[in-house]
């Protein structure tokens, strides 16, 4: 055992070493998820087992994300589990829950494209409790990863989640269509973070030659998908706003921006023109 200011101070360091851009924050994170516990639990900690975490300390100063590590990200104040088969939930998306609340819109059907962790759906549904929502992505481990999820956050009774490419084997209307799609142009990959460009799933991530393949599809389909009073919000990825608008109006969509805690228009609404 040794003193858990020193084991602090030990991470830190490596994980300073490693580049790591908050190496103290993430030493923080890091030991508390490997002790299961958090911040104020660690803070009550005299000593700790450094075996307890030179595990975790490897992966993560190899830029295997934190998230992956512990098992766990919180969103929207809700802890989902998370694999290397979702995108790590991020909190740049809350700004789609953001935007499905402040429409005022009290949907009784849900649906969610590429659900991932199913973070989108099940937060949206923990806010508006008559609803039930469909979570579709096409990673059958995706899938049942958010089915875990919504069990665990009391949800399953009003979700399901099932495997598929995009809304193929989707037959029904609904009052809301959420989605985060792939969106990076697949010249740009190669540029991301390490902790992103070797850890998360490429096909959450690749959006084509001009990152807009995911909404062209979705927006094909939103006449089908959705109720004549329904709206879609969407994530959208830094300087694609107006290239997502011209394709919702060319299909017949009104649409709303809204931005993100750093100003980056980031969701956009669309919604059958009057």
């Amino acid at each position: 055992m040794i003193p858990t200011a020193q084991a602090l101070a030990e991470i830190t360091e490596a994980l300073r070493q490693a580049g790591l851009e908050a190496p103290r924050r993430e030493a923080r994170a890091l030991l508390a998820g490997c002790l299961g516990t958090n911040s104020a639990g660690l803070l009550a900690r005299d000593a700790v087992d450094p075996a307890a975490y030179q595990a975790a300390l490897a992966r993560r100063a190899a830029r295997e994300p934190l998230a992956y590590i512990t098992g766990h990200k919180e969103f929207w104040g809700l802890d989902f589990l998370t694999t290397p088969a979702t995108l790590i939930p991020r909190p740049d998306t809350e700004t789609l829950i953001e935007a499905v609340l402040a429409s005022g819109q009290r949907p009784a059907r849900i649906l969610d494209l590429g659900t991932g962790t199913g973070c989108l759906l099940l937060s949206a549904l923990h806010e508006l409790p008559e609803a039930f929502g469909v979570g579709v992505d096409l990673n059958p481990n995706a899938a049942t990863l958010a089915r875990a999820n919504a069990q665990r956050l009391g949800l399953a009774a009003r979700s399901a989640f099932l495997a598929g490419s995009w809304a193929d084997a989707i037959s029904q209307r609904f009052d809301l269509v959420l989605s985060n799609p792939p969106y990076i142009e697949t010249g740009d990959l190669a540029g991301l973070m390490p902790d992103v460009r070797a850890y998360e799933p490429a096909t959450a991530l690749d959006g084509g030659a001009d990152g807009l393949i995911a909404y062209r599809a979705i927006i094909a389909d939103l006449p089908r998908l959705l109720t004549q009073d329904g709206q879609a919000v969407l994530e959208l990825g830094i300087g694609q706003a107006h290239m997502v608008e011209e394709l919702a109006r060319q299909a017949g969509f009104e649409t709303v921006l809204r931005r993100d805690i750093s100003g980056i228009e980031r969701a956009i609404s669309l919604k059958f023109c009057k």
